[in-house]
């Protein structure tokens, strides 16, 4: 997965004063980019998990970010042709990017829309929907499963990945000065995410049920990656600290947020891309789920 896959993303609602925050989306698209490069084996293993009959034609990727769900799927279903639906048009310009230097830029349509809007836009009878961290951000879900299940072919699949939270970086221990900082930061961004993003995290079966799917699997996925086995790291602790900073500060200790701080200098002998003990622990759940 778009408030961040690492999360902070605003993937399938359209941020109002989107045109006054280039650099938030900056960042947010280098965030998302981090995140499919570092988890790109988990996400390819969910594509190769669906309980598909036969390879996919056409794909709708909802809330597709800069694309780690819609070049996955593009490689795990070498026939298949995707659309992508952002609310961000620079999310979407860098993934037409993307497509254009791996060269299958001609499977692939780029539509911007909000996903809250009541109608939206045509986007063909797909046999695969992929909605990956995206469906949390729904401003109604109930509307959104309802939508998907009427776009979907007969027999198509549905597959949500949701997210357990923010991933975790750091040992219990550290930092040396304020060990267990990282929990306390999570602690304090699971308090402002149960009550604006409310369905982070949730049970999807019992939902896409009552919108008329047949759940047909429920995967959990366990990611842990060591730091030294990918370099790009160190980049991603960096920038989903960022993130939590802006959400945790108001609740942290004066000098848990010094603490906090200091890790985020990147000019610090302290900073967090300078530690060898740095690992990606998270975990998600995908859900497939068939229109009859």
């Amino acid at each position: 997965m778009t408030q961040a896959h690492a999360h902070a993303p605003h993937h399938g609602r359209h941020d109002a004063q989107h045109g006054h925050h280039q650099e938030h989306d900056d960042g947010q698209a280098e965030m998302l980019d981090l995140d499919a490069e570092v988890l790109a084996e988990h996400i390819a293993a969910i594509t190769e998990w669906l309980p598909l009959k036969a390879g996919p034609r056409r794909i709708v990727d909802l809330a597709s970010g800069t694309g780690a769900g819609t070049f996955a799927l593009l490689d795990r279903f070498p026939e298949a042709h995707v659309v992508a639906v952002d609310a961000s048009p620079g999310h979407l310009q860098r993934l037409r990017e993307k497509a254009c230097a791996r060269g299958v830029a001609d499977r692939v349509r780029t539509v911007q829309a909000d996903l809250d809007d009541a109608t939206w836009p045509d986007l063909g009878t797909p046999d695969l929907v992929w909605a990956s961290a995206s469906m949390h951000h729904m401003a109604d879900p109930d509307h959104a499963l309802r939508t998907v299940h009427d776009l979907l072919a007969p027999g198509g699949l549905f597959a949500v990945v949701e997210l357990a939270g923010f991933p975790r970086f750091l040992p219990e221990n550290a930092p040396e000065d304020r060990p267990g900082l990282e929990e306390r930061c999570h602690a304090a961004t699971d308090r402002f995410h149960a009550e604006h993003v409310p369905h982070r995290g949730a049970d999807w079966g019992p939902m896409l049920s009552a919108a008329g799917f047949t759940v047909d699997g429920e995967l959990g996925v366990a990611v842990d990656i060591e730091g030294s086995r990918h370099e790009s790291i160190g980049r991603y602790a960096l920038g989903a600290l960022q993130r939590i900073r802006g959400t945790a500060a108001e609740e942290l200790s004066a000098e848990d947020l010094a603490a906090l701080d200091r890790l985020l200098d990147t000019s610090s002998p302290h900073s967090i891309l300078r530690r060898d003990d740095l690992a990606v622990r998270t975990e998600r759940t995908v859900w497939a789920a068939r229109r009859n």
